[in-house]
């Protein structure tokens, strides 16, 4: 082995240097202090604990780690924007329940209704894993709202979630409760995890619906108003896309896209622009999407 040169004993000198100094600096005799004390490390974590162990202690661990979790089960477009939207929510949920009074029930259950919809909110319901966990998240969080002697959903707090889901997200009140009237149930009925999953499932996939078909009327007439019977072609292809079929789950899919494929509806278009005399009539946005919700609400079955 070659001997060590000038060069590498002159580099070494300074940092023996340096850690004896840091050493005699974090000793609690050092510079006449009290023995008695706690070390304090270089970090500045009393006890002599390594950073580690101080984010460990404190929580940030676990924190930053379900924040990370909740990063990958999303995959949102825009990571950064979600994180500091996620640790936001949960610095203001604290905030808002150190504030609340304990007794104040009806404040107490509103909080608890508002990360109940963060919640859902998180990921995308086609997101299963991760739905499912964020439903499970909303679940908890509303069963332990008040003072009942046993943990658990009623009809009361669940039905109250589904109003806020459908007017948070601009559901129309019409459609809104329609689909309101098949998903409510009493308010003393206990709700299980199933239930509650299906009605908030059923809410969110149906303003999905809503909002794919407003995109839809206006890329059929826009502003100036679509063709009344363009409009009855569409949505009797989708009526047909949702009808009922005997055929196994995938070749349901299958079947249904082919319906709704860019030739089956240019064909349907094509039709009722044949038959059209005249000018025609325009439908309404607000009737076309009446219309379109109706479809999707004979799918959905009433919990009661």
């Amino acid at each position: 082995m070659a001997a060590e040169g000038p060069g590498l004993k002159m580099a070494a000198a300074p940092l023996e240097k340096m850690a004896a100094t840091e050493k005699r600096r974090t000793s609690p005799a050092a510079a006449g202090g009290d023995p008695s004390r706690p070390a304090v490390a270089a970090n500045g974590v009393p006890g002599g604990h390594s950073a580690a162990c101080f984010l460990l202690e404190a929580g940030v661990t676990d924190m930053v780690r379900a924040a990370f979790l909740k990063v990958l089960e999303a995959r949102p477009e825009e990571p950064v924007p979600f994180l500091a939207a996620y640790f936001e929510k949960l610095a203001q949920s604290s905030a808002e329940a150190d504030e609340a009074d304990a007794g104040d029930l009806p404040r107490q259950l509103q909080l608890r209704l508002d990360r109940a919809t963060w919640a859902l909110g998180l990921a995308h319901h086609s997101h299963r894993t991760a739905f499912d966990n964020n439903v499970g998240m909303a679940y908890d969080c509303l069963g332990t709202a008040g003072k009942r002697k046993k943990p658990g959903v009623n009809g009361k707090v669940y039905s109250e979630l589904l109003r806020r889901l459908c007017r948070e997200m601009g559901l129309p009140e019409e459609v809104a409760q329609s689909l309101l009237r098949k998903l409510l149930c009493r308010e003393h009925e206990a709700v299980s995890f199933d239930l509650f999953r299906y009605g908030a499932l059923t809410c969110l996939v149906l303003l999905e619906f809503v909002a794919k078909a407003d995109t839809l009327y206006d890329a059929l007439g826009g502003s100036g108003g679509a063709d009344k019977r363009v409009c009855a072609a569409v949505l009797g292809a989708l009526e047909e896309a949702l009808r009922p079929s005997t055929a196994a789950l995938p070749v349901r899919y299958l079947e249904a896209g082919c319906t709704l494929g860019p030739d089956r509806l240019a064909l349907a278009m094509d039709i009722a622009l044949a038959e059209r005399k005249g000018g025609g009539m325009a439908m309404k946005k607000e009737e076309f999407l009446r219309r379109a919700a109706s479809v999707f609400l004979s799918k959905v079955k009433a919990v009661n």
